[in-house]
Parts: structure tokens; sequence; C-alpha cells
């Protein structure tokens, strides 16, 4: 019995890693991004049934995928689709048709599976979806994880998350969305559907939006995979690039954000010696990389790069004392010019009190008062109260703290946000 466990964890683990190249390269056969994950799920199944008594054969990430294409071959022939679409599938049948399964397996191995990945990464972030679904459907088919696991990281219900995906493939195939990579007059609007499914997972695992805990760190290392992928399968894109900068390097603080007791720390209060050096390194190359582009295709910074930049302004401080808030300042201008939004103009606000004094924070965020974006934004009181709390104007701060607090749904956030109203009263 042991060794099945050991076996089944080794099937977990290596579908993880394998489960979406399987899915992209039998739905480039199949043409349905469904019933591709369906075939590669019976993949899986003739795994566990083999496996244990026949062992973990050496490629299995290879044999996997042999599974798969054959039972894709065996249900496009079953349906007489190979032969209505002998010509569009040809050459891939003939790339897993080999009667001797060693060779099918070999074929398998040797598949050049990026493009193949890229297209499986635009179709389930296609903009037809909603956000929702797409979330849910790239972290299901991208990211490899379980239905109940998605549920989890998002407390959402494991029948509602099921159903979005069930409802997201249904709307893929009566759309008749094409398995394939953008044109490049449509590949903008595309590849930022994409950036905003990947940074919409990191953002609530960084900062979650409700429960017990202030971070989900499970959603944001699904984040920076998915980053990573992204990077190495369009090498070319400055905002990728710029997405993978950004969330590397605010990764590089999930370690310090919180206390040992799990209490949130603020950024101007963190042990900058927990801030994890490795990460940052490799924000600030992804970040380079992302500059040289643009200045090779002579394009300014876009949203992500900007975001970036402004992140790195803070990896490069030794000290909170020694932060850019000007370059910070600057650098919230540019982005302001191009994603005018009130979150963008809040953030701004917050680099003006540092930079400028509180004064001036504060009659930045006062004008933003009205903004209906904002009106139950917990972010706003919160940053006005600090604001307050420095100018002195305690039962003001008091006030904005505690409304704050009624505004967030984070257990976590509501305890900071009370202590925080708590230090204002006048001792």
């Amino acid at each position: 019995m042991a060794g099945d466990a050991a076996t089944h964890r080794a099937i977990e683990a290596v579908w993880r890693i394998e489960s979406a190249r399987i899915v992209a390269s039998v739905a480039r056969l199949v043409r349905d991004v469904g019933l591709a994950e369906d075939l590669a799920q019976d993949a899986l199944i003739v795994a566990f049934e083999h496996w244990p008594a026949n062992g973990v054969p050496d490629n299995p990430g290879a044999w996997l995928m042999a599974t798969a294409k054959n039972r894709a071959l065996d249900r496009l022939r079953r349906d007489a689709l190979a032969v209505r679409k002998h010509d569009e599938y040809g050459r891939d049948l003939d790339a897993v048709s080999a009667p001797d399964t060693g060779d099918v397996v070999a074929a398998a191995a040797d598949d050049d599976i990026g493009d193949d990945l890229l297209r499986l990464v635009f179709v389930a972030c296609h903009p037809v979806l909603t956000t929702d679904a797409r979330v849910a459907l790239t972290l299901k088919l991208v990211g490899g994880l379980a239905t109940d696991e998605i549920a989890r990281a998002f407390l959402v219900p494991e029948p509602t998350i099921a159903q979005r995906i069930v409802r997201a493939k249904r709307t893929l195939s009566a759309s008749q969305v094409p398995f394939e990579v953008p044109r490049r007059d449509e590949l903008a609007p595309r590849l930022t559907s994409v950036l905003e499914v990947v940074y919409l997972v990191f953002n609530e695992g960084y900062a979650a939006t409700s429960g017990e805990h202030w971070m989900r760190p499970t959603l944001c290392e699904e984040a920076l995979r998915l980053g990573r992928v992204l990077a190495a399968l369009a090498p070319d894109e400055p905002e990728v690039h710029g997405l993978a900068a950004l969330m590397e390097i605010q990764a590089s603080r999930l370690e310090a954000r919180v206390d040992r007791a799990g209490n949130p720390v603020l950024l101007l209060d963190q042990s900058r010696a927990r801030w994890n050096r490795l990460l940052i390194r490799r924000g600030l190359a992804a970040l380079a990389r992302a500059d040289a582009l643009c200045r090779a295709h002579g394009e300014a910074r876009g949203p992500y790069v900007l975001q970036a930049a402004i992140a790195a302004c803070h990896a490069r401080a030794a000290t909170a004392a020694a932060t850019e808030w000007r370059e910070i300042v600057a650098l919230y201008d540019a982005l302001a010019e191009i994603v005018p939004s009130p979150v963008v103009a809040l953030n701004r606000a917050v680099a003006i009190g540092m930079a400028f004094g509180p004064a001036a924070g504060l009659e930045a965020v006062d004008a933003l008062s009205d903004a209906p974006a904002l009106a139950r934004y917990h972010l706003l009181p919160s940053v006005r109260g600090d604001l307050l709390a420095k100018l002195g104007r305690r039962d003001e701060a008091k006030r904005e703290f505690e409304r704050a607090a009624s505004m967030t749904q984070n257990a976590r956030e509501v305890e900071l946000l009370k202590a925080r109203a708590q230090t204002q009263t006048a001792s």
C-alpha cells in the first residue's frame, strides 16, 4: 500500500507539471479545449490504473502525452473526423499513429509544444469568457490545479468553480473560438486579457479580498509560474516581461508581509532582511529585459513595465527612508496617463504624501472622495486615516480607520485597521 501511495503522489506531481502541455497538444488535434481536457484526464486515469502495478515509466510526461494523443486519435477515427479533416490534421495524426508504443512515446517526448501551450493560454483567457471564468479555466488548464484546489484558493464552493469551468468550455465551443495564437493586429488586446488574468490571480494571493488570512501564497506561486511560462513563450513582448518583473519583486516581500503570528506587516515596517533577494534579482532582470524591448521597439513603457519600475524603486532602497518617492510619483504620473483609474490616482496620492508631506497627500486623496469606483474601496479611508494621523488629526484618523475596517471582508485586515484606530485614541 505504501508503494501505491508513493506512485499516486508521483502521478499527481507529474500531472501538475505536464497537464497543460498535454491538454495543449491534444487540443491542437481535436480543436476543442473541453474535449482535449477530457482525453488528457483519460490518460491520467490509465496512469492510475497501470503505474502502481507496472512502475512509473522512465519518461512519465511523454507516456501521458502519448496515451492522451492515442485517445485523441481513437476519438477522431470513431467520429470519422480524421477523414473529413484529413488535410487539416494529417500531419499531426501521422505523428501519433505509429503502432509501436515506444515510438509514440519517443515522438511525444520530442514534440515542440511551445506554440500549443501559448495557444492554450490565449484560448483559456479569451475575452468571450467572463473574468471569473477566465481565471478558473486558466488555473485548471494551464496551472494544472484541481477544481477543489481552485475553490479553496478563492474561498468559493467547489460546485461554483466546477460550473464556471463547464460553462467556460461550453462557451468556447459554442463560439467556435479557434485554437490559435491571435494575429498581430489582434494580439495586443488578447495579450492584455491574458496578463489581466494572471495578475488577478497574483493579487488575490498577495492581498486576499476575504477570509482568515491576509495572503494566499499558493495563488502567488501559481501566478508566478504562469508569468514565467508566458515570458518563455512570448519573449519579445515587453509587457509580458513587465508583469513577470512586477510579480517577482512583489513576491520577494511575501515572507516579510506577516509576522510569526500571521499578522499583517505594512511595507514601511517590514524587515528588508526578510525580502527574498533571489526573486528581487529575477525581477530586476525581467524589468531590464522589458525596458530593452521597449527601446528596441521604439515604444513607451506599458502599464505592467511601469508598475514593475515602481516596485523596483522599493526593492532597490536599502531602507524605507532611502526610497526614491519623487521618482515613484513620476512613474505614477506616467501610469495615470495610460491607465487613468481612481486606484492608480490613490496610489499616486500615497506617493505624494511620502514625497511632499502628508498635507499634499491628503489634498490628492480628498480629490478622489467622490469617485464612484472608490465608494466601497476600503483603502481610500485607510490611506486617508494614515495621512490624518501624520497630521495629528487623531479623532478624524480614528474614524477613517474604523470606516475602512467596516468595508473589508478580510479578517486580518479588519484586525489591523481596528488596531490602528485604537492607537489614535487620545491618552
